[in-house]
């Protein structure tokens, strides 16, 4: 199983969005996969799931169901992990639910991550519950992929979900504030792992406790939502763009070079991706990703040639990082 982040301390850039679609092309593709939702705002459980399903899982369904419950003994000081649900969206697809009282975690991750230096064991499976959450519900599903919605934040909540990863991938827009971003990710993301790394040296002797190792690995950006005009970026969003391939090795991967990189030229560039505009507002409307439209969603006249253009998009991208992340398949 391999499992990717998706990252970016800036929100707005269709992170979200993002991830829900390639976990629908992953799994087109042939992948079986698990999209985790570990944004206290949820937005990827109501991009899957209908309100009324959400509604059953929040108030009165039983009690695993959302990630927040698997988390519960943990919150309660009353032991570990429970088994997490998996919501079936489709056979080979899917979904670790989110819950807006995820948030309730955040202080317990931020005192056990100090008292992880004493080699607490209490400490530690806090900071691990996701890890073993992730490879719990991907080992039970057969899954070959997890990808992982954080939210737009430094926390204590993406710290944990970070160091559950192998991967993380940067979602950018066009615009300076993701080049500030930039600045605050890479150096934050830099400084969990060699944080990690030392806490890992004080782990307990606890035989059951399987903890993530220290990989976090960067695997590249993704620039979204710029418009498209004769078959290139808008100049306002090009400069913008120009900037990214040197911001993104200087601050990301410590690479101090003064070598400019045209993004055209840039290995780490896993694609660029354009708005599509009124197919997201039918995305939404129809509950399903904007490659699958179709007349009777509203997907009419040339939104049929975006909707087929959106498919190539993404099995492109979806193609990118698996070859980026080393994720085995068999798929052209």
């Amino acid at each position: 199983m391999t499992s990717i982040a998706f990252f970016n301390n800036k929100g707005g850039v269709g992170k979200t969005s993002l991830v829900y679609h390639l976990a629908w092309m992953y799994s087109e593709l042939g992948l079986s996969v698990i999209a985790a939702d570990i944004d206290p705002q949820a937005n990827l459980s109501s991009a899957f799931l209908s309100e009324r399903r959400l509604n059953r899982i929040w108030t009165d369904s039983n009690p695993s169901d959302s990630l927040l419950e698997c988390l519960s003994p943990i919150l309660r000081g009353l032991g570990d992990i429970r088994e997490p649900h998996v919501e079936s969206v489709k056979s080979d697809l899917g979904l670790i639910v989110g819950n807006l009282g995820l948030s309730r975690f955040e202080d317990r991750l931020s005192t056990s991550w100090a008292s992880c230096m004493a080699s607490d064991e209490a400490a530690f499976r806090s900071q691990s519950a996701f890890h073993r959450i992730l490879v719990y519900a991907s080992q039970h599903r057969s899954a070959d992929l997890v990808l992982i919605d954080v939210g737009p934040n430094l926390g204590a909540i993406n710290r944990a979900a970070i160091i559950a990863s192998d991967f993380v991938v940067f979602p950018l827009g066009p615009d300076l504030f993701s080049l500030q971003a930039l600045r605050n990710v890479g150096p934050t993301l830099q400084s969990w792992k060699t944080d990690w790394k030392d806490r890992l040296e004080r782990r307990p002797t606890t035989q059951d406790l399987d903890l993530p190792s220290a990989g976090i690995q960067p695997a590249g950006y993704i620039v979204m939502q710029h418009a498209i005009r004769r078959g290139r970026p808008v100049q306002a969003y090009e400069r913008w763009i120009r900037r990214i391939p040197s911001a993104y090795k200087k601050n990301v991967l410590d690479d101090e070079s003064e070598s400019q990189i045209a993004k055209e030229d840039d290995s780490n560039c896993l694609g660029i991706l354009k708005h599509y505009r009124s197919l997201m507002a039918m995305s939404h409307e129809s509950r399903k990703p904007m490659f699958h439209l179709k007349p009777a969603d509203g997907a009419l006249g040339g939104h049929i040639y975006a909707v087929q253009d959106c498919y190539e998009d993404f099995r492109l991208l979806a193609k990118k990082i698996a070859a980026t992340c080393n994720i085995q398949h068999d798929f052209d």
